[in-house]
């Protein structure tokens, strides 16, 4: 029985109907399945659970089916700047259950794997595990219990594919599609390029082809970029417009610069700490991680370089090293998760005086979404966060979170615009260096935590 259909609406014919769970690849709008997707919305079905790291964007993605009003409920790690999506979850139009973006991509490796559950320490003591069983291991820390997600029906997209169903990915396009794949009842995928059985290289197939039950080649692709960034490009207009803030933020980054060892794997997160990359010591060598898929970051293209299936974690258009290698999203989080990277450095909205760290969401006003914070908290070797010292004249750094936290006890380094704080196990935070200019009174008034002085 042949798998291959001549478009994408007739291979979800027979699949769709209201409330069905559907799973989609992609990462942010980087290897989505745009034909597949334009399908479901087309067809007008409702009621749907959609499972992926994110949902798009406004109008574009899987974001369409939002506007439509057909998706009841979104299983996600990520609500990312679809403006849309966040007015429904705020105005309880929507279901949302976010889940830290390592943890979803084993939910669905698992769920392909026969695995109905598994224990993880990502999430630890924050609210996406509140109701969760835990337990504790032989190394002494609580486990979160995880449930596999196995969906109706998952659409996924590859460059290329064959008529038995063998698909290859392209550079970090490949993110979720592998694991979203296998975890669907029916896996229905659409590539750029369909072949004859035998025109791949057997050694080169991501996914063979016994989980792919229907395959198109797609019709068109637009692979629209959400951040195209390229060298040379002018700062934004909100940064030209405020070079005092510009030039704190590029302290900050030089001074984390100068915790990177030489052969590092380093993790750098969105916002201030991308700029990192750009004051790394000479003489250091450090290979830059990217948890959507990519060890081996290089700088951004020219515009000739652009690739739309070329991108970091911010969604932003990168290149990539000599020696890089590319890999699904479940390989990532096991590189995380297994303490295999050496140094995180992320941004934050607030941190507490024992390390704990609170940078996903502000209640009632604003839900980004833990993405892949979570994991990389509970999973690399050492956390390094950047943040201005006060939002709005109030302290950032405090006794407490009041913000739903990140991770608990998490942070070993705090560099705001004022000064570098280590968080001492047992002894809370130390005050290491202040900034050029700024004075110990002036931290003192600025912090709200209790802090030792060790100048």
């Amino acid at each position: 029985m042949s798998k291959v259909y001549a478009d994408a609406k007739s291979a979800l014919d027979g699949l769709l109907k209201d409330d069905l769970t559907i799973a989609a690849g992609g990462f942010g709008l980087c290897g989505i399945p745009e034909n597949l997707i334009t399908a479901v919305a087309d067809s007008g079905i409702k009621n749907l659970t959609i499972c992926g790291n994110n949902a798009g964007v406004d109008g574009f993605g899987m974001g369409v089916l939002l506007n439509k009003r057909q998706v009841k409920k979104v299983i996600a790690s990520y609500v990312g700047e679809n403006k849309e999506f966040e007015r429904q979850v705020l105005a309880g139009e929507l279901d949302l259950q976010l889940v830290p973006q390592g943890t979803l991509a084993e939910k669905f490796r698992a769920g392909g794997a026969g695995i109905p559950g598994f224990y993880t320490r990502t999430a630890y003591g924050t609210r996406l595990a509140e109701g969760k069983p835990t337990r504790t291991f032989d190394d002494g820390r609580e486990y979160v219990l995880e449930e596999a997600i196995r969906a109706d029906v998952s659409i996924v997209k590859a460059w290329k594919g064959d008529k038995a169903g063998n698909l290859v990915y392209r550079k970090t396009s490949r993110n979720f599609n592998p694991m979203i794949a296998t975890c669907g009842k029916v896996c229905v995928a659409e590539v750029e390029q369909l072949v004859e059985v035998g025109e791949l290289d057997a050694d080169q197939i991501h996914t063979p082809g016994i989980f792919v039950d229907r395959i198109i080649q797609g019709a068109r692709y637009e692979k629209r970029i959400e951040f195209r960034t390229v060298q040379g490009a002018a700062v934004s207009k909100k940064e030209s417009e405020n070079p005092e803030q510009l030039a704190r933020r590029e302290q900050m980054a030089r001074r984390a610069a100068k915790e990177l060892r030489d052969g590092y794997f380093v993790n750098l997160g969105i916002g201030i700490p991308t700029l990192v990359a750009n004051h790394i010591p000479p003489g250091i060598n450090v290979t830059l991680q990217s948890e959507n898929g990519l060890l081996g970051i290089g700088p951004f293209p020219t515009e000739e370089q652009v690739d739309a299936d070329l991108i970091n974690a911010g969604k932003q258009t990168i290149t990539a090293l000599p020696g890089a290698s590319f890999f699904s999203s479940a390989d990532s989080f096991a590189m995380i998760r297994g303490g295999h990277v050496d140094l995180s450095i992320l941004g934050g909205m607030e941190v507490a005086e024992n390390g704990d760290l609170a940078n996903w969401m502000i209640p009632g006003r604003m839900v980004r979404g833990p993405g892949g914070a979570m994991d990389l908290v509970s999973g690399v070797k050492r956390v390094v966060v950047l943040m201005e010292h006060t939002a709005r004249g109030a302290s950032k750094v405090l006794k407490t979170c009041t913000l739903p936290i990140t991770g608990k006890g998490v942070v070993n380094l705090l560099i705001t615009d004022l000064c570098v704080f280590e968080v001492v196990p047992g002894q809370g935070l130390v005050l290491k260096e202040l900034h050029p200019g700024v004075t110990l009174d002036e931290v003192k008034a600025k912090t709200e935590a209790s802090f030792r002085v060790a100048l």
